[in-house]
């Protein structure tokens, strides 16, 4: 079947009642016949039939061996490092979310993980820092916000040689366009709150494993640290999910026009998206992806956090918030936003500009989107009418 027909039918129709929306299972308990004897469900931490439903769905979507849903990204993100004991150290790609950098040096590294950060596009650099204490490769392609791009099927056969777990954050493109673990990778996280759900309403992360070993692993410490998705918001991801290829299909064409629309404006210095052939690695792209997604980045010839600032207050059909992926158009500035706990000279390294901004384009018409970009952008070249306060 052709992926948008696979994922509305591995939607399953409920056994008992014939339902075709699967049901909300707003329960914290089963009924037992006997100790031990039951339905396949004890307790709701454990395990749920409406969570469970959204488990089957993303890891047959991602074609993995179990998936499991949490009640955020960072939850589950916060399951896998679970995996790691003291001692242990993290390759992590250098451009990386603001929170991922944050639990890796703020919480984690208090438990004695290290994280070497590496730039994951140049895979002699990973063989580099690759010593017998690196026990996770952790990897974003495309990269937030710099949308740089990996190849995941290099990077999977190191890591398989040196016996490592490659971990890949899929969330700016979705199983619909990328498959890491079809390419080499051991896990694969979501945060679903972004395109799964799509609607700008849910919070919510996954994690499918491609083994039996690794998921026991990951099921043991969703149980025991209860960080588990709700029933209502399961469905509510279930619900998002139905419409994803068609959300999918238009926020791409939306995104390449844009793309196009900014790599033109004298105002802009670089535009980062991986379906312009400008892209470093858009031939990568081109390989491992069946699409390049809706997320778009950009800078400014005169890169200065005030001219972000003052572009990011005065576009109207673009939300100022700190997410993507829904079906409204939002926008944000990350070294004042989602990475200002990062330090300066970590985001310079990493090729994060003060003036980058980045564009999760909706479903909104292209013409629309790139018009209410144009009066933005045309805002710098007029004079400053009051004081623009910036936060660091």
């Amino acid at each position: 079947m052709k992926p948008s027909t696979q994922l509305i039918h591995s939607i399953p129709v409920d056994e008992l009642t014939g339902a075709i929306s699967v049901p909300i299972y707003q329960t914290s308990t089963y009924v037992q016949e006997s100790p031990g004897i039951n339905k396949g469900f004890e307790f709701s931490r454990a395990n749920n039939p409406t969570r469970k439903v959204l488990e089957d769905i993303i890891c047959n979507l991602e074609e993995g061996h179990a998936g499991f849903a949490f009640a955020s990204g960072m939850a589950a993100i916060d399951a896998v490092l679970k995996l790691l004991k003291s001692g242990d150290e993290i390759m992590a790609v250098e451009d990386t979310y603001g929170g991922i950098f944050s639990i890796f040096n703020h919480m984690f590294e208090r438990f004695g993980i290290k994280v070497n950060f590496v730039d994951m596009c140049d895979t002699d650099k990973i063989l580099e820092n690759i010593n017998s204490k690196t026990r996770i490769i952790w990897l974003e392609s495309p990269t937030n916000p710099t949308l740089k791009v990996a190849d995941i099927k290099s990077i999977g056969k190191i890591a398989k040689q040196h016996d490592i777990l490659l971990v890949v954050d899929n969330t700016f493109v979705t199983p619909l366009l990328q498959k890491p673990i079809t390419l080499g990778a051991d896990i694969v996280i979501h945060s679903a709150s972004k395109f799964l759900a799509g609607h700008s309403d849910v919070l919510a992360g996954l994690v499918v494993v491609n083994n039996k070993s690794l998921a026991d692993q990951v099921k043991f410490n969703q149980n025991i640290s209860g960080s588990i998705l709700s029933p209502f918001e399961a469905w509510l991801t279930i619900r998002g999910i139905e419409t994803l290829s068609l959300r999918l299909e238009k926020q791409c064409a939306n995104s390449i026009a844009i793309a196009n629309w900014l790599a033109e404006h004298p105002a802009i210095d670089k535009v980062f998206y991986p379906g312009l052939a400008s892209h470093k690695n858009h031939h990568i792209a081109r390989k491992q992806q069946k699409g390049y997604g809706a997320v778009i980045s950009f800078s400014l010839k005169e890169d200065q956090v005030k001219n972000a600032i003052r572009i990011v207050n005065s576009t109207k059909l673009f939300k100022l918030a700190e997410s993507f992926g829904g079906v409204k158009s939002m926008l944000n500035h990350p070294v004042t936003m989602t990475h200002r706990n990062i330090p300066e000279e970590f985001r310079k390294k990493a090729g994060l500009q003060d003036s980058c901004i980045r564009l999760s384009v909706g479903i909104e018409d292209a013409e629309d989107l790139i018009n209410d970009l144009k009066q933005a952008l045309d805002k710098l070249n007029q004079p400053i009418g009051k004081q623009i306060t910036v936060l660091q």
